[in-house]
């Protein structure tokens, strides 16, 4: 636990940072590859590093680092002269909510109607452009405008805080604060190279950026230059936008003319512990069947089941796992997959959700983990997270209690663990 902050004086920074993004607000942008040259230019420095006096101190001595890197005085002084430390930020940072959202709560509110007539005004807005780029990139129109309406709701909440300030913050009183240290170092390249302003660079608290929420070190590494002025501007160029962000899917592995997967049907008989990809052809032989007209033919596929047994199943392709790298999140690559689909005039999801299922609390989650560990199916930490290793945990205990082993927590589930 960090010490509160009296004035401008810390008696001593923690290292503590959350990248990852409440999906209500705009998505971080991935570019953990990008960062890793950038983390190891300072973890040298930064290990040195443990306490400061005061964020001002902090401040000044990571200035003088920066200009060793060969960021100008010019861009120093636009950048740092009057930054301040946000509390704010860390509020934010450290807040989790007492609830875990399902992933139908999470559609309803990603891919609502609103935001698909929204999404169709802003494809005839800017239809010309969106079309370039998808023949650039080889990524349809209707993907650009979802991530887009995703991140940003078009652009209406990108945020209003200074990059430079949540990162610098982050940096100082962060868990995370050479991932920090080096996002911020990148951002002083971004406008020292001139492609925005110190007080123009403006994003979410956790220095996502623009209207489709790049990091800087995924602006630097995939941000492109659409409408050719000279600069990558993704706070106001649409064409910069749209450009960057087929750029980024292209880069992560999108392969034009294939869709990013369909609803299936599954067999009775179907093994949900089953997590390896397959071929389209040997998921048809175990009786995948696709709910819209024939399987799409992919050389890898996954079969996922993001409610359970008891909700829609989709057979996933590459172009959902190149969604997957912008957010490394089921839920957020199949509200961009839907959304896309619903602006394209496609339909939309036909099995129903598992509505009457009550969502878990955070709590709840921390003593499932708690109780798999104790009976013997390691899950590692118990820290309220549904990721693969509890899902694969839950699995097993399903399997030996002879339930279906979709790895889906319910409260049922977490009664029967008690």
């Amino acid at each position: 636990m960090s010490l509160k902050v009296k004035g401008s004086v810390r008696i001593r920074p923690t290292l503590y940072l959350s990248f990852a993004l409440a999906v209500s607000s705009a998505t971080l942008s991935t570019g953990a590859a990008a960062n890793q040259q950038l983390m190891s230019e300072v973890d040298a420095q930064a290990a040195e590093q443990v306490s400061y006096a005061s964020f001002n101190q902090w401040l000044a001595d990571f200035r003088r680092y920066a200009a060793q890197q060969g960021i100008s005085e010019a861009t120093l002084s636009s950048a740092f002269d009057g930054l301040r430390y946000r509390e704010r930020v860390i509020e934010l940072d450290r807040y989790q909510p007492e609830f875990v959202r399902t992933i139908w709560q999470y559609l309803d509110t990603a891919v609502s109607s609103t935001r698909i007539n929204n999404g169709l005004e802003k494809l005839a807005a800017h239809r010309g452009t969106a079309q370039q780029m998808q023949q650039r990139y080889g990524v349809p129109a209707e993907i650009i405008v979802a991530i887009w309406g995703i991140e940003s709701n078009y652009g209406s909440n990108f945020g209003d805080f200074s990059t430079l300030e949540s990162l610098a913050t982050l940096a100082y009183d962060g868990r995370r604060r050479d991932f920090a240290r080096g996002e911020l170092l990148a951002a002083l390249r971004i406008i020292d190279q001139g492609d925005i302003a110190a007080e123009q660079m403006k994003g979410s608290w956790a220095g996502a950026m623009g209207h489709t929420q790049f990091i800087p070190s995924s602006f630097e590494a995939y941000a492109v230059d659409g409408d050719n002025d000279g600069r990558r501007d993704i706070w106001g160029s649409i064409p910069d936008v749209m450009a960057s962000t087929a750029n980024y899917l292209a880069r992560a592995g999108w392969q034009a003319g294939q869709p990013w997967g369909t609803e299936v049907n599954l067999p009775d008989s179907f093994n949900y512990s089953q997590t390896q990809r397959r071929s389209s052809a040997e998921w048809a032989a175990q009786g995948v069947r696709s709910m819209k007209g024939e399987l799409p033919t992919f050389d890898s596929a996954a079969v996922i089941v993001p409610a359970g047994a008891n909700g829609p199943a989709f057979m996933v392709g590459p172009n959902f796992r190149a969604i997957l790298r912008y957010n490394n999140a089921t839920s957020y690559a199949l509200a961009v997959s839907t959304l896309a689909d619903a602006i394209a005039g496609r339909d939309g999801i036909a099995q129903p959700w598992p509505r009457d299922q009550a969502p878990l609390t955070r709590d709840d989650v921390r003593t499932l983990q708690q109780r798999l560990n104790n009976a013997g199916y390691s899950v590692g930490t118990a820290d309220g997270i549904m990721g693969p290793n509890t899902r694969e945990g839950l699995r097993a205990f399903q399997r030996d209690q002879g339930l279906t082993p979709d790895g889906f927590a319910t409260q049922a589930l977490l009664e029967r663990l008690r």
